[in-house]
């Protein structure tokens, strides 16, 4: 089933669903940024709900995003699921290791967005796991922040930074983006994010 009225575009049923639930819980999304190939930078990671709130705002915006999953996940039905769900196999033990792995993706695809939470845990991280700025960095990509504000009940895809030659400095600036937005649990927010949090 799906919807005409879009200036003759059919209108995908997930897509349809996702802006349901979008206005049924008040939250907004988007826009997404005119990139094809990018690392998706999403945070802050205080709570389970952030990962079901991209999951609708991926299927209301119609985005192609994957998520790297380990590979060992991939066997069998539940490989085709994941796929069709947008995840990419990744064998965190083998040779030349993740960030390698998912430069030669970005190498070989004309169209290719991923997304990482760089927190890594969604409790008092004490530092990030700086891989997606690497991976972004060597595929010469640039990395969009996908920010989530409990407060204001938005998603949004407000910051594209292209690595430079400082990362320190590059990191800074994505830390005062997370820290510019609400939280579910602000009292979990990873430290480089707190250091710059104002409630």
């Amino acid at each position: 089933m799906s919807n005409d009225s879009d200036g003759g575009r059919r209108v995908p049923l997930g897509q349809l669903i996702g802006q349901a639930l979008l206005r049924l819980t008040g939250w907004r999304a988007g826009p997404f940024p005119d990139i094809d190939r990018a690392v998706i930078a999403g945070g802050p990671h205080t709570s389970n709900w952030d990962g079901v709130l991209a999951l609708v705002s991926r299927s209301a915006l119609q985005k192609d995003v994957n998520v790297m999953i380990k590979h060992s996940l991939f066997k069998g039905p539940l490989g085709w699921l994941l796929r069709k769900l947008g995840a990419m196999p990744i064998e965190r033990g083998r040779a030349g290791g993740v960030v390698e792995q998912t430069v030669a993706q970005f190498n070989q695809r004309d169209k290719l967005l991923i997304a990482v939470t760089p927190e890594g845990t969604r409790s008092n991280a004490e530092q990030w796991k700086l891989g997606f700025y690497h991976i972004a960095k060597q595929a010469n990509v640039p990395i969009i922040l996908a920010l989530a504000d409990y407060r204001a009940k938005t998603f949004s895809f407000p910051v594209v930074i292209y690595p430079g030659d400082n990362m320190e400095a590059d990191l800074q600036e994505i830390y005062r983006h997370f820290a510019s937005v609400t939280p579910r649990h602000p009292d979990k927010l990873s430290a480089p994010v707190r250091k710059h949090y104002r409630a």
